[in-house]
This record gives structure tokens, C-alpha cells and sequence, in this order.
């Protein structure tokens, strides 16, 4: 999550406008590169290499306006904002890897059977080599943009270019060994290498995506961070029904806290708007909602749905 960072929204959208804007440049010129060396070389590889980053064109699109509208603010129909457009994005990607790899995956079968010749097989690898580089950088430059700011788009991105650079360096392997070895069956082998690679990518993207879409807990590092902001005022004693969940850019966290019940309405108000600052230090991006007990008054309530879940926390302490 980007708040877990500490960073302000308008440097994190900055951020990663910038590195899907460099995705989407990567991605056109490796596609447009690689049409060019696989009509004139035939391999099966590169075909395959060609059709994956056309669809990495396409996920790369998606993340590039998915980042953009994720960080618009909380409207009317959208109370909690629009930070899940980034899973929605993600699942997009998964989706359009494995489709990728099913493709490739069918047409080295097709290539293993029936063996054709790789005409050219210089220009294939110089593509090939400089789709290495290109990947490489891209890879790098998302991997400074995640540690500021953990986005699940430019995550998801990032997984299928690191699946792509991987398939890159199988598939310069199997065209060097088909043009200049004669053994023309390994251009199809490397093809099918490239497609598990894709399919294992793509299983990592649709974990990391769903998780976020299903609103799963933030880390538990992360929930005691929080429980240890809110406690540090000593009027405040416990932090119970704590919920959390990432959207996008932001951090939605809802929480219960008991007070001394003989403070005024005025004074516990100051006590959690204190601790509520305490947290925005460290995550400027959050959404927090919080609900002051009397401590040792209050009955249970909250719901069906909160009383379950306070009894699950005690039972996992117990």
C-alpha cells in the first residue's frame, strides 16, 4: 500500500504516472521491433516473444489509466474513492498473460511437429538482445517506484515485464541454437519454456490483485504499527475491531478504542483526533474511522458481523 510508506498522494500519483507512461513507451517500441526482425526471421520464438509484449501494449494501457483515475477523489458514488480500479487493472493484466501464454504455448506445439528453418537469425537476436536491455531498465525503474509506494498496478506490471525479461533471455537461447547449432526444435522448446514462465507470472498477478479486490487485512507488521500510533497516548488503552484494507493509493482502517469513561465528550474527542494525526503521519493516505468504548462500560455491539469478529481476535490471542 502507498500510505505504508509515508508518502505524500501528490508524489505518489507523480510516481506512478511517470513509470506506466515509460511502460507504454517500452512496450510500442519493443512490439514495433520485433514485427519487424519475425517476418524477417520466421522463428517461432520471436513470434511468441512479438504476441506477448503486444499484450503487455495493451496491460501496460490499462495500468496507465487505471494509476490516473484510481487517485481521483471520494464523489458521490464513490464514498471510499476509486483506488480499486489499480486491482481491477491487475486482473486485466493476469488475464491478458494468460491468454498470451495459451497462444504461445499452441503455436510451439504446432512449430514442434512441423520444424520450419530461421532465416536471419542475426537481427533476430539483436532485437532480442535489446528487448533485454529495455525490459531490464523498465523492471528497474518500477522496481524504486514500488518501494515508495507498493501500487498493485504498477506491481502487476512490473510481475509480467520480470516474466517477460525471463522469456526474453529463454527465447534468445532457443533462436541462437535453431540458427546457428541447426537444431531447429529448440526455437519451439524455448517458445513452450516462455509460456510456463507467463502462466507462473500471471498466477502471481492474479494472487496479489484479488487479494485487494477482496479486501484482505494489511500486514500484521503493519496492523501493529497502527495499534502502537493509537496506544501511545495512555488515555487510550486498547484498540479492539480493527479492520483494515487497501484501495489503490489508499488505506481504509476502522477501529474501536477504549477511553477513560469519566473524560468529557470534549476531551476524548481531543485524545482521537490526537492519535488520528499520529497515524495520518504515517500513513498521509488513509482513511480512518474511529469509535470510543467507556472502558469497562461498553456492551457489545457493532453488529453480528463486528461481535464475530472481536470473538475470532480473542480466540486467536487465547
Amino acid at each position: 500500500m502507498n500510505a505504508v510508506h509515508g508518502l505524500a498522494p501528490e508524489k505518489t500519483a507523480a510516481l506512478t504516472r511517470r513509470v506506466t507512461l515509460y511502460s507504454v513507451a517500452t512496450a510500442a517500441v519493443l512490439v514495433t521491433i520485433k514485427i519487424a526482425a519475425w517476418l524477417a526471421s520466421g522463428s517461432v520464438a520471436l513470434l511468441a516473444s512479438t504476441a506477448d509484449s503486444g499484450l503487455d501494449l495493451l496491460a501496460s494501457l490499462t495500468t496507465f489509466f487505471a494509476v490516473r483515475y484510481a487517485v481521483a477523489p471520494p464523489d458521490a458514488e464513490h464514498r471510499y474513492g476509486h483506488g480499486k480500479a489499480e486491482g481491477f487493472a491487475s486482473l486485466v493484466q493476469a488475464g491478458l498473460v494468460f491468454a498470451s501464454a495459451a497462444l504461445i504455448g499452441q503455436q510451439a506445439i504446432v512449430d514442434l511437429i512441423h520444424p520450419r528453418p530461421i532465416a536471419d537469425g542475426g537481427w533476430a537476436l539483436a532485437v532480442m538482445g535489446v528487448s533485454i536491455v529495455l525490459t531490464g531498465a523498465l523492471i528497474v525503474a518500477q522496481g524504486r517506484v514500488l518501494k515508495q509506494t507498493s501500487s498493485v498496478a504498477v506491481s502487476g506490471d512490473r510481475a509480467h515485464y520480470a516474466a517477460d525479461l525471463a522469456s526474453n533471455v529463454v527465447a534468445l537461447a532457443g533462436i541462437a541454437a535453431a540458427a546457428w547449432l541447426g537444431i531447429r526444435s529448440l526455437d519451439a522448446v524455448a517458445a513452450l519454456v516462455i509460456a510456463a514462465l507467463l502462466l507462473w507470472g500471471a498466477v502471481g498477478v492474479f494472487r496479489e490483485a484479488s487479494g485487494q479486490l477482496m479486501d484482505h487485512e494489511l500486514p500484521d507488521e503493519v496492523r501493529a504499527q497502527i495499534v502502537d500510533l493509537m496506544t501511545q497516548d495512555r488515555r487510550l488503552t486498547d484498540v479492539h475491531q480493527l479492520r483494515t484494507r487497501a484501495s489503490g493509493p489508499f488505506v481504509h482502517m476502522q477501529m474501536h478504542v477504549d477511553l477513560d469513561p469519566d473524560l468529557t465528550l470534549e476531551a476524548a474527542h481531543q485524545v482521537i483526533v490526537a492519535a488520528e494525526k499520529r497515524v495520518l503521519d504515517a500513513f498521509p493516505q488513509a482513511d480512518i474511522l474511529i469509535h470510543a468504548d467507556p472502558r469497562g462500560r461498553a456492551e457489545p455491539h457493532g453488529g453480528a458481523f463486528a461481535e464475530a469478529h472481536s470473538a475470532e481476535t480473542k480466540a486467536t490471542k487465547a
